[in-house]
This record gives C-alpha cells, structure tokens and sequence, in this order.
C-alpha cells in the first residue's frame, strides 16, 4: 500500500510540474521572435562558464561560497534522494548499496558533508537577509511576497536537511539493531551524532521516526518541485537556457526596429532585404510583454532577484526611481498575470492593462543611462536595458510622449543635423582659439 501512495504522489507530482512547465514555455513565446547572434559553440561555452561555473558570483566572496555550496549540494544529495524514490516504489532499503559496492560509502559521506555544507550557507543566507539586512534585499520592491519567498525557500532547506540527517540516524540505529530490512549499509559522518537522541527508543518507535523522517523528505522535495515554477528559484532551471541565448555580443550594443531601418533604407534608396518593410507592424516598440521578445521574457522569469543590477545602477544610486530589478519583477508580475488567464482559458486576450504604465512607469525608464551597469552586474546575463529601449522606443515613436529635452534633441537633429543648437557649419567655431 505504502508503494501504491508513493508511486500515485510522484507520478501526480511530476504531471503537475509539467503542466505547468508547459504553461511557462507557452507564456514565454508569446514574445516576438528575436535572432540569437553567436555559433553554438561559443554559445554552450557562455552557459558553462556563467551558469555551470558561476563565474559572475566570484566577486562577493560570502555569498559566492555559501551558493556554490547549495549548487553543489544540490547535485550531490539529489543522488541520494534518487535512491530514496527507487526505494520507495520498490519497498526496497538502501536499494543502490549493491550495485555501487564502495562507491555507496562514497555517494553516503559526499550526501552527509553537504547536507552540513547546506545546513551552514541556508542560516548564513537567512541571517544576511534577515539580521545583516544587506541594503539591497531591502529596497522598495523588495516588500511582501519578494521576501517571504526568499525565506520560504531557505527554511524548507533547512528542513529537508534535518530530516534526511534524522533519518539517516534512526536507519544506522536499526542497522545497529539488526532489524529487518535495515541492512548495515553506508557511512554517515555527521548524522551518527544524532543517533544518542534516539537511542533510547525502541525498535517499532525507531521505525516509525524512520518512516516519518523519509516521508517529510520525499514529499518536500516533490512540494519544493511545483513550487519553483511559482517562485524567483525558477532559475535553478532557467539560468542555463538564458545563459545560452544570452547574446554573445558587447552588451553596449542597442538594438534598432527592423522596420524603421527598411524604411530609412528605402527613403535613401538602399537596398532592402525582400520582406523586410511588408506591411505595417501593429507597434513600434513595446507597450506589454507581447511587444517584447521571447528572450526578454525568458530574461523576466530567470530573474534571481539578488539586486546586484540595482545595486550597480547610477540612476538608482542618485535617488532616481529607476531599479533594473523591478523592472524585471513587474515584467514577470505581468507575465504571470497572462499565464494565470492561459491557465484558466487556454488562450490570452487583451485585459485594457499594460506593462508600460500599469506597472513600469516612464519616469522609470526615462531615468536610464544605458550605461549597462546592471547588464555586467547580472549573474545570470538578463538584459533590463533592452526592456527599457523598447518601452522608450514605443513613448516616442507610438504615443510621442518623449520629455522635452529629448523633443529639443529631435528638433536639433531634423534642422541642424546634430543634437545641439547651432548650424553644421559652425561645428568647429570651438576649436578656432586653439594653438
């Protein structure tokens, strides 16, 4: 019976995180479609160096550390945890004992010392977040359901550690007991100092905390599983395809429309690509997240929201209300509106809101610099500045709402061929006192 439930709770668990792995995807390509610039090669070397090896975490020593600890750990104990669903659908104990011969005490010592390695950097983020209060988790977007999340994720760690390290101790005492199926199997170095807590229960007792400890295990990892999908750990996942598309190119690069080039183009008398001007495109730049472009979209929801791109950001540091990371958040709380309408219907339609002024506003975005600071700063390669030049690029082009010293620069450039305010002929007056 214990391998019926089991095997009905894992299969309904993963269904669900397909469906909603699907509804993630389908959300994410409601974005215009973008050419990803770079060969493959150089783009799987890109993903292994930021995503695989962290390299852009290396500059903050404490949190670089403590995360590579999680990563690792991550991957190491999820062997384990693949022994603990073989287990359970098979009613088997310690199932790949036998098979890895002694590698298991290996695969059992490497579990044991990052679950402590995990237990550590799980309290060393909750006390920078909480007690330390880094400035940069505690800035105005960072309010409500920002920070519970970081916290939930953090504390249902902690609790999956414990209990696999209670478990582990109350299996080494029935080990030690000789009872059935408690083969003495395995090394555990830092669950045994627990064993003295229950060594004093009896055998049926010992199981039933065995059971209990696997049980709240097993069922956490699946209920951490679903809710992922619904959190900013999304990029557990999500950093190495955005890593991969991440475009290859300098990131000073701004990108122009398409169109507005075959137009210019075509009034020059250039060539343009066959295709290229067809038909009138229904916006220029970006007013919602379909405006934008999948990879922008996939930016959004790869979002760590670890600050460091705010944190960098000049505009923010001089008190404007521009932060990279926000627009990052309200891209994805839009994005996660449209998905929860797709979920409910199976299709999306206009709701009369919009990215641009129902949740980024353009004193935001016209607060950029498109310095790239927070593009640099990113550890995962998100890209807030192309955001922000597509929303600018539908203010001035779509609703002419430019401020006035950017409508001045306009009138400059259409009289006098330059931004400032005097003839093309009088460009070199400056230099006429010169030596």
């Amino acid at each position: 019976m214990a391998q019926i439930i089991f095997g009905l709770v894992l299969v309904g668990a993963i269904a669900i995180f397909v469906y909603h792995v699907r509804l993630l995807r389908k959300t994410i390509l409601l974005g215009k479609e973008v050419e990803i610039p770079g060969a493959p090669a150089q783009r799987w070397a890109q993903m292994f160096r930021v995503a695989v090896f962290q390299q852009k975490m290396m500059d903050k020593p404490i949190a670089s550390a403590a995360h590579w600890v999680i990563y690792v750990g991550f991957l190491v104990i999820n062997l384990e945890v693949l022994e603990i669903i073989l287990d359970g659908l098979t009613g088997g104990h310690r199932l790949l004992a036998p098979y890895l011969g002694g590698l298991y005490d290996v695969m059992t010592v490497s579990a044991e010392v990052f679950l402590g390695l995990v237990f550590v950097a799980a309290v060393v983020f909750l006390w920078r977040r909480n007690i330390a209060k880094v400035p940069r988790f505690h800035s105005a977007e960072m309010k409500g359901w920002p920070p519970l999340d970081a916290n939930i994720i953090l504390w249902t760690e902690i609790v999956l550690v414990v209990a696999l390290l209670i478990m582990n101790a109350a299996d080494q005492l029935l080990q030690a007991r000789h009872v059935a199926p408690y083969e003495a199997v395995g090394t555990f170095p830092l669950s045994q100092w627990l064993m003295p807590i229950f060594s004093s229960l009896s055998d049926e007792t010992l199981i039933i905390v065995e059971r209990a400890a696997w049980w709240v295990h097993i069922l956490g990892i699946l209920a951490f599983l679903n809710y992922i999908p619904f959190s900013k750990h999304l990029h557990i996942f999500l950093a190495f395809p955005n890593t991969y598309y991440a475009p290859i190119e300098p990131a000073g690069k701004l990108s122009s429309l398409p169109q507005v080039t075959a137009v210019v183009k075509e009034a020059l008398g250039m060539p343009v690509e066959n295709g290229s001007s067809d038909g009138a495109p229904q916006t220029l730049g970006a007013k919602d997240v379909t405006d934008l472009t999948w990879k922008n979209l996939l930016d959004a929801y790869a979002c760590t929201e670890c600050g460091r791109c705010t944190a960098v950001c000049p505009a923010n540091l001089t008190g404007k209300k521009l932060s990279p990371r926000k627009i990052m958040m309200d891209t994805r709380d839009r994005l996660e509106e449209i998905k929860y309408a797709l979920h409910k219907t199976g299709k999306w339609e206009s709701d009369g809101k919009s990215l641009l002024g129902d949740y980024i506003t353009p004193e935001e975005i016209w607060a950029c610099t498109t310095c790239n600071a927070c593009v640099r700063a990113c550890p995962v390669l998100i890209n807030p500045v192309s955001i922000i030049t597509q929303l600018r690029q539908y203010l001035v082009m779509e609703a002419s709402q430019a401020p006035e010293t950017i409508n001045v620069l306009f009138v400059n450039m259409e009289n006098n061929g330059s931004p400032w305010a005097f003839p093309s002929a009088d460009r070199a007056k400056w230099a006429e006192t010169l030596a």
